[in-house]
């Protein structure tokens, strides 16, 4: 173990891969590379994880690499992950987190996900499929960092979501460990999460409603944690008897936490439209109706979620986009 994770000595020169970091700060964290056992496409694995373009818990440089700030079981982390060498993965790691984080760098990374059980049954379904053979399904191990965003995306714009995380994570959270590229931080832990006064979810744009199911979440943070233990069903049964977590939120859950292939999101204002639109033309397509045109991919319904909505075929828009709502005026 040691010796996958040894230190590397500080960094005196400036190479490529520090881009956006400032020379001060560079400097050499713990190491891990591990090689897949096949086609990888880094970016795409880990792209669910990002909530909106200036999330600050993720990065995506331009010369390839992905950061990430994460809250892990041993304290606050920063990972670095890029693909060189071959087509091997990179990952550096710094924070008390970074172990952590480097031990479970090939889950995050799709290790533990088997695309091989995937069949396409449409034509649209097999050509994304070869068109993307990097495609993995990530796990990234951590249950509340996956939960209080997406409670935050529950009845609303991503706009507004993506606004509420980025400023709550800024004000509350605290700075990521390391040599990051720009303000990056580490989400709140549960216990700073229930100190945040009313006056600040109302200032983020987040109602009482939604305030109140992460407050009523981070009090068994503990318990919801350990559920990445269970199998993902499991795991959803335990969130949900959480008031306020219903079946959209905890799909969205255990398909980062637990790289859960089968857990077709219900309950979305557009994957039914744009599942029906894909398969079968049909624009109008309700819950039922994409469970039903997605059965032939029972176990990997998700996968073939996901790759209906990278395909780029959805249906064409046809009334205005749903205006931004402002709690300030209620």
């Amino acid at each position: 173990m040691a010796g996958r994770f040894a230190p590397r000595p500080a960094r005196t020169a400036v190479r490529g891969g520090y881009a956006g970091v400032p020379a001060q700060v560079r400097s050499g964290g713990r190491v891990r590379v591990w090689a897949p056992n096949g086609p990888l496409d880094l970016g795409l694995v880990l792209a669910p994880l990002r909530r909106g373009p200036a999330d600050p818990t993720f990065r995506a440089l331009p010369d390839g690499s992905v950061w990430r700030a994460s809250l892990t079981p041993c304290g606050p982390g920063t990972l670095r992950v890029q693909r060189y060498d071959g087509g091997r993965v990179r990952g550096e790691a710094w924070g008390p987190g970074a172990e952590w984080l480097l031990e479970h760098l090939p889950e995050l990374c799709g290790a533990a996900d088997d695309p091989s059980a995937f069949t396409p049954r449409h034509k649209l379904l097999a050509l994304v499929w070869r068109r993307r053979p990097g495609l993995r399904l990530t796990r990234t191990g951590l249950v509340l960092e996956s939960l209080i965003p997406s409670i935050l995306e529950q009845k609303v714009t991503t706009a507004e979501a993506y606004a509420a995380w980025r400023t709550l994570v800024r004000r509350f959270g605290e700075p990521a460990p390391g040599p990051v590229p720009g303000r990056m931080h580490v989400m709140p832990a549960p216990r700073t999460w229930a100190l945040i006064p009313s006056w600040e979810w109302h200032r983020a744009g987040v109602d009482d409603k939604r305030a109140s199911t992460v407050l009523r979440a981070v009090r068994v943070a503990a318990r919801l944690e350990e559920a990445v233990g269970l199998a993902p069903e499991a795991a959803r049964a335990r969130l949900e008897v959480v008031p306020g977590i219903g079946p959209w939120t905890s799909a969205e859950v255990v398909q980062r936490s637990h790289g859960a292939p089968d857990a077709v999101t219900v309950g979305d204002l557009h994957l039914p439209g744009i599942v029906g639109w894909a398969l079968a033309g049909n624009r109008d397509a309700d819950d039922s109706v994409m469970l039903r045109l997605l059965e032939p991919y029972a176990g990997q319904r998700h996968r073939a979620a996901r790759l209906i909505l990278l395909s780029g075929r959805v249906p064409p828009r046809r009334a205005p986009r749903r205006a931004r709502g402002d709690i300030g005026r209620w």
